[in-house]
């Protein structure tokens, strides 16, 4: 196998904040996949930095009394401990105030200056009266244009994902003193993303850079429109001073808008990086790359990533991204993250209660599919799944034959080669590898581990068949006592190499205990040999105990007790402030969820898990897709009205739950034999549509209670 050349980067975490469990799902997520190709012998590079301009780094420096570098530096400190100790294994992280990325964003302005696509012009600009400054769009509030969601950001709404100016926004105010801001004018730099040469490009390059997610090149061509409609506006990529950034050149008083340098801030890294390890920057960047070029990102700023930043590397000389992998949010019990319910939960506190991080390594492989769904912690199968997975089937294998090896057999394995023997004891488990690596490779890593989890269910039925305690007894099984614990040993050992990965600590106290080198993939094809001496067995892992998850919940709840606003309110705050506690004195006098169903009411409806084998447009519906349901024993054609917010690309293989005795249903377009669940906003609005997805481990035709 000819080995790859990868980088691979993650977005850069913002300078002004710790880092919790919702950043976890990316860095663990590409942390996992780095280590695999690291692990197949590519010669894969994994960087990242601090995201440190921009004024929430000004105001939060001035409002401790330091300097903005002071605060960056500080931070820094803080984000590389608590990803240490996530064992998220950068091979550099660094920060965007540097050498490297200062002449990288003056480089890249400068090009795109000379190839006409940088042009200025007087713009007016949210200004605050008290503080004496622009402010930025993210330090302007109020209601989105598009949707009239209130309390959003001057850029984007959170709502809606629209994109727009923040002038646009209904009943602004400024988020820094309260006041309400006024409008001045300002001179301010734009890269003329509007260009036919940048649509033109953009069209083309947004399929082929995240061509592996079809639900992310649906959502970039959506932006972009059609040919002629320039939906895609000029990107403003100045700010005046004051301003924590780097200078424009020759534009006195103008820095580079944060957006701009953030992601040029992975080649500052890479060339840091390059310095130290004697790497040449070019093989990597330059316009004629052979290397490979991965971008992991939250799905809120795939229109940086997979627009903006492939448009300015085009258009200065440089290569573009071979992808751009965008992943979903983390909810936590099924609810966004709540500091008041405990649930806003730090990675330092996850440390600082004494969980293991790799707990949480596994938990969020367990549901990662390389999709842009959401993932959610549920704390209570958290506890379940780790205890029974990872302990109760994989850490047991070793666990059940190591004290045989080392009492009876001087700590050494068969002395004889037995390795077509196991083969036939354990069909699959060496070849597994390749299966089990194409997962891993399409950042399915909940895949990859259903897989795994089923090997070691073969291995514990071994187990259980062949009772080594039993063998133990009499001296006259002796020699098969011997075969099963090498057997077992050497399973242990398959696993644990299918699990480094994800699990990279304890799979180096399994190499220590195993007696070998670092597990690299290609071992995978051959076991241990004839009487290896392997070396005391000492317990890999230890159970979760719900007093710890009490402890992590305590650890960061904030108290329930009304606290002063920090700003003043304006009258609609105060309105909507009225409106809580109208809406509250109305919860305790009715509850919303009457009239209540009893038991027997909803025993009545018969949920069944079902896969999607095949779905496709239907001709003539605006609002349908065709599906066909597998439910273990039959299959089911469902018409379903979510084409709105599904590409039925998209949805094939997928695990769903469906009421399976509904009354068959005649439609135009034929016959629906029962109805899949979708949850909703409180409207119905088809755009906040989502289909439910049952937990991993789920079989077509389960019932669901």
């Amino acid at each position: 196998m000819t080995a790859r050349k990868i980088l691979v980067t993650s977005a850069l975490p913002y300078a002004n904040g710790a880092i919790h469990l919702g950043h976890l799902v990316e860095y663990i997520q590409t942390d996992i996949w780095a280590r695999f190709q690291k692990m197949r012998g590519h010669d894969c590079w994994y960087v990242c930095a601090d995201d440190t301009h921009g004024t929430p780094i000004m105001l939060r420096a001035e409002k401790e009394g330091i300097t903005p570098e002071a605060l960056i530096r500080r931070v820094h400190g803080e984000h590389a401990r608590d990803f240490a100790g996530f064992h998220v294994a950068f091979d550099n992280y660094y920060s965007t105030h540097s050498d490297e990325t200062r002449h990288y964003a003056n480089d890249i302005y400068t090009k795109l200056k000379a190839a006409g696509l940088i042009e200025v012009r007087a713009i007016e600009q949210f200004y605050d009266p008290v503080k004496q400054m622009f402010l930025p769009d993210r330090y302007i509030k109020g209601e989105c244009p598009k949707c009239n969601a209130a309390d959003q950001y001057g850029d984007a709404c959170e709502a809606c994902g629209a994109a727009y100016a923040p002038t646009d926004l209904k009943n602004p105010l400024s988020a820094v003193s309260g006041a309400r801001p006024e409008l001045k004018s300002s001179d301010h730099y734009f890269f003329k993303l509007s260009d036919p040469s940048c649509q033109d490009f953009l069209r083309r390059a947004t399929r082929e850079v995240c061509k592996a997610q079809p639900e992310a090149v649906n959502k970039l061509q959506e932006w972009l429109g059609e040919p002629g409609d320039n939906k895609l506006t000029d990107w403003d990529i100045s700010r005046d001073a004051p301003y924590f950034g780097f200078e424009i050149p020759d534009a006195p008083g103008k820095y580079f808008y944060v957006w701009l340098d953030a992601p040029i801030g992975y080649m500052g890294s890479f060339q840091n990086l390059c310095k130290r390890q004697n790497l040449n920057f070019d093989e990597y960047w330059a316009k004629d790359s052979k290397a490979e070029l991965y971008h992991f990102v939250g799905k809120d700023i795939l229109y940086f990533h997979a627009l903006f930043w492939p448009a300015e590397l085009e258009h200065a000389g440089y290569r573009v991204p071979t992808s751009v992998f965008a992943h979903g949010f983390l909810t936590v019990d099924g609810a966004k993250m709540s500091k008041s319910r405990g649930t806003f939960i730090t990675a330092e506190s996850y440390l600082s209660v004494g969980l293991n991080p790799e707990w949480l390594r596994y938990y969020f492989a367990a549901k990662l599919n390389g999709s842009m769904e959401d993932i959610d912690l549920n704390l209570d199968d958290f506890v379940s799944r780790v205890n029974s997975d990872l302990v109760g089937k994989y850490i047991n294998i070793a666990s059940r034959a190591a004290g045989f090896i080392a009492k009876r057999f001087g700590g050494k394995l068969l002395h004889s080669h037995y390795i077509d023997q196991f083969r036939s004891d354990m069909p699959g488990l060496i070849e597994a590898a390749e299966e089990i690596a194409a997962h891993y490779e399409a950042r399915d890593f909940g895949r990859a581990i259903r897989q795994v989890m089923a090997l070691a269910d073969q291995v514990n039925q071994y187990v259980d068949k062949n009772q080594p305690w039993v063998l133990a007894k009499t001296s006259e099984h002796e020699e098969l006592l011997h075969y099963v614990c090498t057997v077992l040993i050497n399973a242990f050992r398959l696993l644990t190499l299918y699990l480094k990965p994800i699990l990279p600590k304890l799979a180096q106290r399994a190499e220590e205990f195993l007696n070998v080198a670092p597990l690299h993939w290609g071992d995978a094809g051959h076991l241990l040999p004839p009487a290896h001496p392997i070396n005391p067995y000492e317990h890999l892992m230890t159970r979760i105990e719900a007093k710890q998850i009490e402890a992590l919940l305590a650890a960061n709840r904030e108290s329930l007790a009304p606290t002063p606003t920090a700003l003043p309110e304006s009258h609609s705050q105060q309105r909507h402030a009225e409106h809580q506690q109208h809406a509250a004195r109305q919860e305790v006098a009715a509850s919303p969820w009457e009239p209540y169903v009893s038991i027997d009411d909803f025993s009545k409806i018969d949920l069944r898990i079902a896969r999607i084998a095949e779905a496709s447009h239907v001709e003539g519906a605006d609002k349908l897709i065709k599906l066909t349901l597998d439910l273990g024993t039959e299959t089911r054609q469902v018409f379903a009205g979510i084409k709105s917010a599904y590409d039925p690309a998209t949805l094939v293989g997928r695990l769903t739950v469906v009421v399976a005795n509904l009354a068959p249903r005649k439609m135009k377009f034929g016959m629906s034999e029962g109805m899949v669940l979708a949850a909703s906003d409180p409207e119905g609005k088809t755009a906040g549509l989502f289909l439910l997805s049952p937990d991993s481990g789920a079989q077509p035709g389960m019932r669901v209670k």
